[in-house]
């Protein structure tokens, strides 16, 4: 017969005792920017489905999208963009075998943050 007695192990790591670590919370905002910018791909559909609709209903939805809260979501697709494409070009680097140290994942990490502001700033002064 089996034991039905519960053995008393330790459970297995669990999220809360992790230390949040760049790399870490980098992964998981590269999965949520990526889920983000199919939803920005949606709106850019529905503005430009809309301008070939009519003129009325152009209107409407440029409103939308040119309202504060609209302005606020572009801006935060368009940082999503360039986080995203940043974190693919770092994990490429490292599919090369490239940057596995601590150290170095660590300021990978950091100029992936930094960088994609930077190029987000960058790209609004452009318009």
């Amino acid at each position: 017969m089996a034991d039905t007695d519960t053995p008393n192990r330790p459970l297995s790591p669990h999220i809360e005792i992790y230390r949040r670590e760049i790399n870490m919370m980098t992964s998981i905002v590269n999965r949520i920017t990526g889920v983000g910018m199919g939803f920005s791909g949606f709106l850019i559909v529905w503005w430009l489905m809309a301008g070939a609709t009519s003129a009325e209903y152009f209107a409407y939805v440029d409103g939308l999208l040119t309202s504060w809260i609209g302005i606020l979501i572009l801006v935060g697709s368009l940082w999503a963009l360039w986080f995203h494409f940043l974190g693919g070009l770092r994990h490429m680097w490292m599919d090369f075998g490239y940057g596995y140290e601590i150290e170095t994942v660590t300021k990978s990490g950091w100029v992936l943050v930094i960088g994609s502001v930077v190029l987000t700033a960058l790209s609004l002064l452009m318009i």
